[in-house]
């Protein structure tokens, strides 16, 4: 049992694919891919306790069944069963040596090889931040997408492989998150989903009476005093005894009475007919992104619509790179997705093969994504960016210089300058709302300690393919631009005045179903004064 024990601690250390603390499972699928193997580790461990546990319990059945028999035929005749020799010893020998043998089997605790393993793990558990990472990341998709909760609910999603559903206990754990959050609208979407569930008859450890006091509350945040008095009445119907529904019942009637009583006084002085006004609904709450709209309509893919003008200027063609040797007998395929700014994508850029090799670099390394603080400069983790990244050199891997030479070549940019090819993977609703690559004017030191000027360009290749959701969006112009594997997209976030194209904001969209691998590199502007240029107008 101890070279057992000393056997799956050690298996299990060698299976734990990184040392590092916890890490915001929640950002990035690739890491979460870890927790499934973790999980299935601990489901075989929790096995092989349950055997143990079943061939001890065996043990004790036989030995059981066996005295049953015996001390079944000694009661009956004890004096002529003790007069066998053979019998008296034995049953000495029992009580003195056997009973106690018995004991020890079942005082024998068999976990100790499952509990070893789950304290292994557990310090590489997901925490309470993960899962309210993973909860507010399915509100997002909600509101992205236009989802409603029973859709959501029932995993009835584009493109998925494996459906599964939300238990009402489940919603109404998403109606907590939200709640402590603040977030009253979506507090009551979940607990009402969760009330209907159970009122559809799902047994659930969930309660009426905690979904309903949950809801009352969040209806009367939002101002639906109705309808928070009618929920309260409810609960009460189900524990008449609740103390903070009773509390809360007197106050709603005598809000309701009070107001009733007010409506009455000003129609009878203004001498009309007494209206009944209907609270309005707060919502969601106001937001601090100004082309939010605009941003979810593209990720869902409404929107700004190609015209048929528009759609003349797009051209798909063979690119050689400006007559470069190494394509002019083997050209690329190469497409426009916009006319301004110029967007192209360039299709079987990059193989499987190279894909794999990059991840497979960079799965050790990611961290969450960061962004620079425009004040302090700082990197800094940030609300709006779900994804983890990691930073690739040429020098480290033959692959990885392969990728960042032909970079220089299809775009004829020094990349001797830019940065390493960063690697990204976004998690459960992963995203990076818009944002700009280039650093601003009120941003001097954006990338002063690089040295390397700002960033002029933007390379950016797809890595995976995303089965919902997922799309580069540009809220300025329109633009959708959408994750296909293999190829790549690139555009110039610098006028060649050296003045920012504002036009290029953009955003990563949610992931709505499926796991979004992309690898950019950022071109900056020292080594470029020959290849692009300078115009004198801030336009050109």
């Amino acid at each position: 049992m101890a070279f057992t024990k000393a056997w799956c601690t050690l298996l299990l250390v060698l299976l734990l694919p990184h040392s590092y603390a916890h890490t915001d499972f929640f950002t990035s699928i690739g890491h979460m891919t870890d927790l499934i193997h973790t999980e299935k580790d601990l489901v075989t461990s929790l096995k092989d306790y349950i055997k143990a546990e079943e061939n001890k319990l065996e043990q004790i059945k036989k030995w059981a069944e066996k005295l049953d028999q015996l001390t079944t035929t000694a009661t009956k005749d004890p004096e002529g069963f003790l007069g066998h020799p053979v019998n008296a010893f034995k049953l000495m020998k029992r009580l003195n040596t056997e009973w106690s043998e018995l004991e020890n089997l079942v005082l024998k605790d068999m976990s100790d090889g499952f509990i070893s393993n789950m304290t292994i793990q557990r310090q590489y558990f997901p925490n309470d931040e993960d899962q309210t990472g993973a909860a507010k990341a399915l509100l997002r998709l909600q509101d992205t997408y236009k989802l409603d909760t029973d859709t959501l609910s029932r995993g009835n999603l584009p493109g998925v492989k494996h459906k599964t559903f939300l238990t009402a206990e489940d919603c109404f754990e998403l109606g907590k998150i939200a709640y402590t959050e603040a977030d009253y609208y979506h507090t009551e979407l979940w607990m009402e989903q969760a009330l209907k569930q159970l009122d559809e008859g799902e047994a659930s450890s969930a309660d009426k009476v905690s979904i309903l006091d949950y809801l009352s509350y969040a209806v009367y945040q939002q101002g639906d005093l109705d309808k928070a008095t009618m929920l309260t009445r409810r609960l009460l119907e189900l524990d008449a005894e609740h103390q903070r529904a009773n509390s809360n019942l007197k106050y709603f009637e005598y809000i309701l009475a009070k107001e009733k009583e007010e409506n009455k006084s000003t129609t009878e002085a203004d001498g009309q007919t007494e209206k009944k006004i209907q609270p309005q609904k707060k919502g969601q709450s106001k937001d601090y992104l100004p082309e939010r709209r605009k941003y979810e309509m593209l990720c869902r893919g409404e929107g700004i619509k190609m015209t048929p003008r528009k759609q003349k200027k797009l051209f798909c063609r063979y690119s050689d790179g400006n007559r470069n040797p190494k394509y002019i007998l083997g050209p690329v395929k190469q497409e426009d997705e916009w006319d301004k700014p110029r967007i192209v994508r360039f299709h079987e850029i990059i193989s499987d093969e190279e894909i794999e090799t990059v991840k497979e670099l960079a799965k050790p390394r990611l961290r969450r994504a960061t962004i620079s603080n425009p004040v302090t400069g700082v990197l800094e983790t940030a609300h709006y960016r779900i994804s983890k990244s990691a930073w690739l050199s040429g020098y480290e891997n033959p692959v990885v210089s392969r990728i960042n030479t032909r970079i220089q070549d299809l775009t004829g940019l020094d990349v001797s300058t830019a940065e390493e090819l960063q690697v990204a993977n976004y998690g459960v609703g992963g995203q990076y709302e818009p944002h700009f690559d280039f650093g601003r004017k009120d941003e001097p030191d954006a990338f002063k300690e690089l040295g390397t000027g700002n960033r002029i360009a933007t390379w950016l290749f797809y890595m995976s393919d995303v089965s919902a959701g997922g799309a580069t969006v540009f809220p300025e112009v329109g633009a959708s631009v959408w994750p296909k594997k293999g190829t790549a997209v690139f555009w110039y976030n610098l006028f060649p005045s050296g003045e920012g194209d504002y036009s290029t904001r953009h955003a990563a969209c949610p992931v709505l179903v499926g796991n979004k691998w992309v690898s950019n590199k950022w071109i900056h502007e020292r080594g470029q004064e020959f290849r692009r240029p300078c115009t004198l107008s801030e336009l050109e």
